[in-house]
Order: structure tokens, then sequence, then C-alpha cells
């Protein structure tokens, strides 16, 4: 994809991190967009900054892990921009836990926006999609969608499930005009960690957000290389040194050993 002008985006979780700033990216090219949260008042906030650009700019507040609502979204954005050329779905959360500690509840809470809201975002808009000339789904996997991390386990699975789902459809609509695009950052700065479920560690969970406002990508940077990512017809995308390392590092042992995954994560403890 070329040139954003004048196309329609919508994106999921676009009140914040990297939602937020790949919709005032967007805007800057000129891309009308539709925004999608279930947090009404910072989505306002993304639309406020996006509409200065001099772009047209709705919002839907919606919970991605419900069908119904998801089904009802491309009627929405239809009625609003009488189209959509881009699909980018974001929105994300995270459990920070090992299994056996996990509650089955924010398992399923985080497949369901994880997984769920993916596929529902696809599915539902690929009729839409299919009308544009030159489209793009852009879905968010992760670093962690290359590798399992301890104490990440569900979140591993959403993000390993997003990447095969999405390698899947770009296969089947390899001969159409919609292009697929897996995107695996590493740390950026968003409020992922933040608004993870942490359990009890209390002090672990200051620790990780301390570390991802100092030291983790910006998500203007993140966004601008998912950009990159369409202009040049990518089917995938790395974002950040970690991912690029993890990437290589799995290539020459596909099969890493399980106590090296948990030095690392000690290793990553410690210097938090």
């Amino acid at each position: 994809m070329k040139n954003f002008r004048g196309r329609v985006a919508v994106i999921t979780g676009a009140a914040s991190g990297i939602g937020r700033a790949l919709s005032v990216a967007l805007a800057d090219e000129g891309c009308d967009l539709a925004l999608v949260d279930v947090n009404e008042a910072e989505l306002t906030q993304t639309a406020a900054l996006a509409l200065r650009r001099g772009v047209r700019v709705s919002t839907h507040p919606t919970d991605v892990s419900s069908r119904e609502a998801m089904q009802a979204l491309p009627d929405a954005v239809q009625r609003e921009h009488g189209r959509a050329d881009i699909v980018v779905n974001n929105a994300g959360v995270t459990v920070a836990a090992n299994l056996e500690d996990q509650d089955l509840d924010d398992f399923e809470w985080l497949v369901g926006i994880n997984v769920w809201g993916v596929v529902y975002g696809c599915k539902f808009f690929l009729p839409m999609l299919r009308q544009s000339d030159d489209a793009y789904i852009v879905n968010l996997s992760s670093m962690f969608g290359l590798v399992g991390v301890p104490g990440q386990s569900s979140y591993c699975l959403s993000k390993f499930a997003v990447r095969g789902f999405s390698e899947a459809i770009a296969a089947e609509l390899a001969d159409t005009n919609v292009r697929v695009m897996s995107v695996h950052p590493g740390g950026i700065s968003t409020n992922i960690v933040r608004d993870a479920r942490w359990g009890d560690d209390r002090e672990g969970h200051s620790r990780a957000m301390r570390f991802f406002e100092t030291q983790a990508m910006p998500p203007e940077a993140a966004a601008q290389r998912i950009i990159d990512g369409m202009r040049r017809g990518a089917s995938r995308k790395l974002i950040t040194k970690e991912a690029y390392l993890t990437d290589a590092v799995k290539r020459l042992i596909p099969v890493l050993p399980a106590s090296w995954l948990a030095r690392a994560r000690k290793a990553f403890d410690a210097k938090r």
C-alpha cells in the first residue's frame, strides 16, 4: 500500500499505546479513521488528536471480545465512512502468572480479547476489505508469538495463535487485493503492563511498569515501522532489537531448552 490518503483505517485498541500512535500517524498520512476501544474517554482523546490532522474520524466504543458487538461494527463503519481499506487488530491485554497459579477466568478474558478480537476483526470486515482496490489486515502478535516465555503462558498462547492465524489467512487471500501482516513487537512503552492482571505480586508489577516506562520503545516509533511495513507490502514485521534477536536465535535453535528460558526470566526480573 503506497498511498494512505483517502483510505479508511479501522483500528482496535485505539485509546492508547500503539493504537493511538498508529491512529495519529495514519491521520498524518491523510487516512480517515474508525477508532475502536472499550475505553470511551481515552478513545475520545485519540480522536481529538487525529481530528487536528484534518481527517474524518469516527469513534466506536466496543468490546472486541463480544461477537455481537464486533459483528455490528462493519455496518457502523459503513454508515460513517462508506468503506474500509485497512483493519488493524491491535487491542490486547496480558496476564502475568504461571499456569499453576493463573485463574481460568483471567485466561478466558485474555483469549477473548487477544484471539477472538482478532478473529472477529478479520472475519467481519473481510467482505468490506474485498471491495477495496488495495486493502490490508494488520494483526498485532508479539515477540512472545515467537518464543514461549515462563510466566506468560496465556499471552504466548494468544500471540502464537495470532501469528498462525495471520499466516493461514494470508495464504487464503494471496490471490486477492487483501494483504495480511503479522506484527511482532518487543518492549513498547504502552499501558499493557499497567493494565495487566498480575495476581498478588505488586512489587513485580511495579518493577515491570518502571522498566517499560523507562527502557521500552516509544509507541510512535513502533507505529512508523508498521506503516513502513504496509508500504513495503510486508507479511511480517519485527519491531525492536529484542524481537529481531529472538527471531534470529529461534532460527538457529528452533527449540530452546526450557532451562535457558527459565534463567532468562530470572535475569530479566533481576534487571528490573
